[in-house]
């Protein structure tokens, strides 16, 4: 069954010579004539989520350090995209993550051991994808976009009112999982939005090694799709841009492509050195940039947040970190068995006998 959407022209797929941006780096408003920016409202909630997404993803990484996690990706730096995207997700949509996506899975509403349980090595994943609507977190690249496009286009041809919401970053638009999936979603009018996260380096490799395309969302074009370039440090421009596209996908006028230019402010992993392939001097430049600091000098200006308000959302914010520290700390209980669970819906005889074989094992040494 094709699509039914019209072709659309050049002009109206291009995105724009320079980021969309709704709240400048200092935190002043800027008039975009696309593009509203969102309510005072709106704005609060962004801002309490990403002091929140911020400091657990610091308190993620300290217990990497202490052994409780095996391996962490950090998104400072990155949490006006995770947060704001998330929030402009409607209570249907499904989300589909990358291994980076820990502030977005949080954002979602999904308990913060269960979002690290992956990161620890107990489990796959974690927590019930069907009950937040929320796929797996995907560490291969790319494999992600194939699989949001399956569900958009099973929720399209189902005629139910879903979006997918897929975040993939710089490096990924290199693989051919994402070609496929940019090609497919287009053509069938997949109800899917790719946010791209433009964080400048896929692990060591510059994006200037990546592509020659003047923007990311400049790739969209080919596969005849629209494109936006969105300033990804700028909260209300990526709720609004996203927002829109998701709304849009929803209503059959087909997938978008919205690359957010933002920055990885620590390394890849904390297996990484990134001191060995980027510049000190680069790092700066981009933390005068902090998305977190941006939204919040536009709410002090307008008087929407005061001193005593900041510091109840930090004191909030820490409360959190403190939970989850404390129960991180404590050791699982893992149940041998549970190897056999949610494997198949209807376990077959084969699994059967391999559960009972462990069983047998685990008695004998008792």
């Amino acid at each position: 069954m094709l699509s039914t959407t019209r072709a659309m022209s050049p002009g109206e797929l291009l995105p724009g010579s320079a980021p969309i941006q709704l709240v400048d780096q200092d935190g002043r408003r800027v008039a975009d004539p696309a593009y509203g920016c969102p309510d005072t409202g709106v704005l609060l909630d962004l801002y309490r989520s990403m002091v929140a997404g911020r400091r657990f993803d610091r308190q993620a990484t300290a217990l990497t350090r202490q052994g409780r996690l095996a391996v962490y990706p950090s998104s400072s730096g990155q949490e006006a995209c995770q947060v704001a995207a998330v929030r402009a997700m409607g209570e249907l949509d499904w989300l589909f993550p990358t291994y980076r996506e820990s502030v977005a899975l949080v954002t979602r509403g999904i308990d913060p051991v269960e979002v690290l349980t992956l990161l620890r090595g107990d489990w796959h994943c974690g927590y019930d994808p069907h009950a937040y609507r929320a796929a797996p977190q995907c560490t291969p690249l790319a494999t992600n976009t194939v699989h949001a496009v399956g569900l958009a286009d099973a929720a399209r041809r189902k005629g139910d009112q879903v979006a997918v919401l897929v975040f993939i970053g710089d490096g990924a638009t290199s693989e051919g999982d994402a070609h496929e999936a940019f090609n497919f979603a287009a053509v069938f009018a997949a109800p899917v939005v790719f946010v791209v996260q433009n964080n400048q380096w896929a692990i060591s490799v510059p994006l200037s090694k990546q592509s020659k395309a003047p923007t990311l969302a400049h790739k969209a074009v080919g596969y005849g799709m629209r494109g936006h370039h969105v300033d990804g440090n700028d909260a209300a421009a990526v709720y609004a841009v996203v927002r829109q596209a998701l709304d849009d996908a929803r209503a059959g006028g087909g997938p978008a492509l919205v690359e957010c230019l933002t920055y990885r402010m620590d390394a890849h992993t904390n297996a990484d050195d990134a001191g060995r392939y980027r510049d000190e001097a680069e790092v700066e430049l981009w933390r005068q940039r902090d998305p977190v600091e941006r939204l919040e000098r536009l709410l002090l200006a307008e008087g929407a947040l005061d001193e005593a308000a900041r510091e109840a959302v930090a004191a909030e914010a820490e409360e959190s970190a403190a939970a989850l520290r404390a129960r991180m700390n404590a050791e699982p209980e893992l149940t041998p068995g549970d190897l056999f669970e949610h494997v198949y819906a209807k376990p077959t005889a084969h699994l059967h006998r391999q559960a009972e074989l462990l069983a047998h094992e685990l008695s004998e040494e008792a």
